[in-house]
């Protein structure tokens, strides 16, 4: 799978732990960045990883900041974008299942290095459920984006 990585400065630390997890699995990583800890605004990573699946550069993302809230907050502004902040294996992999999350989103300074990488291998191995109701959720939420974003 295509996994793009993007980060701020308060998701640095993590972001090189995550990209060697995800090759180690057998993905393609793509880095966007950023580069240190100099303070940078995630709201720009957020949109590096959104125009990367977007543009089917990437099938999925982990993107990281302080909390994961304020980037998670902007990748879901992003038609086709389906954010979540997950510090737990159980909305890692159930954020998939049931809502076909494409962008994984953790707090840099919540998570450490080896709940960051058990979090991301949990949602890079779960599967959309494909479930009815769940698809009809999805249809929903992609109604709303083409009702209020024009």
């Amino acid at each position: 799978m295509k996994i793009a990585v993007a980060c701020d400065h308060a998701g640095f630390p993590l972001k090189a732990s995550i990209m060697e997890q995800l090759r180690a699995l057998g993905h393609e990583v793509c880095d966007l960045g950023t580069d240190s800890t100099a303070p940078v605004d995630y709201p720009d990573y957020a949109r590096a990883v959104a125009l990367a699946i977007r543009e089917a550069r990437a099938e999925r993302a982990v993107l990281i900041c302080g909390s994961g809230a304020g980037a998670c907050v902007a990748a879901n502004k992003f038609r086709g974008i389906r954010a979540a902040t997950c510090h737990d294996t159980f909305s890692a992999h159930q954020s998939v299942e049931d809502d076909d999350v494409n962008v994984l989103c953790l707090g840099g300074r919540i998570v450490g290095s080896s709940l960051a990488g058990e979090l991301t291998r949990t949602f890079v191995n779960a599967r959309f459920s494909n479930a009815e109701s769940h698809r009809n959720r999805v249809a929903k939420i992609t109604g709303f984006e083409d009702d209020f974003n024009k």
